[in-house]
């Protein structure tokens, strides 16, 4: 007489499905099933089964299952190349640029900078204390040979100052790579566009390299790049106000247009602003105020590479869409 195949298994119930499974003990069925016993909770008849016994329970007929695991997750995260950006043939890894004023000293100044991380500081162009030419100088605490100094026009008003102070920077230091700002009025220090644009155009002419600060306009961004600027530098908000990117489309339009680097400068006063800058898919943000005027600088500059970091591999990664209704992040097949 023939033998029933079932006579010899077990019927269960499996997640929901009836099966015929082989005698043997939850463990054995587990592996049936190539999953591994160690990454998986099991349910039976309504009772958690210890992961430590599941080789010991025996399976048996009309038994009720439930095993489950997580998923979602990730894999080992595979090597990431070097992240840097370049601007006017320099590269660079920091993305993060960092001022030289408002520090209660040089050192504090200089630890600040070694915490942020930055490679490029902007400095300023002003006389020698002839009564004390022995006095502290920033390049005692800032080795110019390891860090990029960046000289500025901090405080020109007019094209003409502007463009004497930087032919000056670069007698004194050799320097073409530098950042132009000719500001429109003391009480905003917002820029004057018009000069902004004439100087650009006769230094870039006399062969320095402008890195420019502007305002939030794509229109006057594009025409600086065509006046020579090797970057564009759109104030977030009024230079010193910590108000953080106040308006997050023109930035945007400015850095899908750019065919040069565009870095965020003026207005940044927390991490959380830094990071907006590098989400919308800027080269980089310059700050000074926002880490020399914190409670704690050395602190708050460690604060901001991090978020620049964060903005930045948050920008490289894609944010999910904005929807208008909830998604579900699990999965609702095999729910329990």
């Amino acid at each position: 007489m023939a033998t029933n195949p079932q006579s010899s298994t077990l019927s269960l119930t499996l997640n929901g499905e009836p099966r015929r499974v082989a005698p043997g003990s939850i463990a054995d069925l587990v592996r049936q099933l190539e999953l591994d016993p160690a990454k998986v909770a099991v349910e039976r008849n309504g009772d958690i089964v210890p992961r430590s016994t599941l080789a010991q329970v025996p399976l048996a007929d009309g038994d009720v299952l439930e095993i489950v695991h997580f998923v979602g997750g990730g894999e080992v995260d595979a090597p990431v190349a070097q992240d840097t950006w370049t601007v006017a043939g320099r590269t660079f890894r920091s993305r993060l640029i960092v001022g030289t004023g408002k520090y209660k000293d040089f050192a504090q100044n200089a630890a600040a900078l070694a915490a942020s991380g930055a490679e490029i500081v902007t400095v300023a162009v002003r006389r020698v204390n002839v009564s004390d030419p022995k006095a502290p100088m920033l390049t005692d605490y800032i080795d110019p040979r390891k860090v990029t100094y960046l000289p500025n026009t901090a405080g020109c008003f007019t094209a003409e100052d502007a463009i004497r102070t930087l032919r000056l920077a670069r007698e004194a230091g050799g320097w073409d790579l530098v950042k132009l700002e000719v500001l429109g009025e003391a009480r905003t220090l917002y820029p004057d566009m018009r000069e902004t644009l004439r100087a650009t155009e006769v230094l870039a002419k006399e062969g320095f390299l402008p890195m420019v600060y502007c305002a939030d306009d794509p229109i006057a961004a594009r025409q600086l790049e065509e006046a020579g600027a090797v970057a564009i530098m759109p104030l977030g908000a009024p230079i010193g106000s910590g108000l953080g990117i106040q308006n997050k489309v023109m930035i945007r339009l400015i850095v899908e247009g750019a065919k040069v680097p565009v870095l965020v400068d003026a207005g940044v006063g927390t991490a959380s602003d830094a990071a907006v800058a590098m989400e919308l898919g800027c080269d980089g943000v310059l700050m000074n105020t926002a880490i020399a005027e914190a409670k704690d600088p050395i602190r708050m500059a460690r604060a901001m590479k991090a978020a620049v970091e964060a903005g930045r591999d948050a920008y490289l990664a894609g944010r999910m869409a904005t929807r208008r209704y909830a998604d579900p992040s699990s999965p609702l097949a095999g729910l329990i």
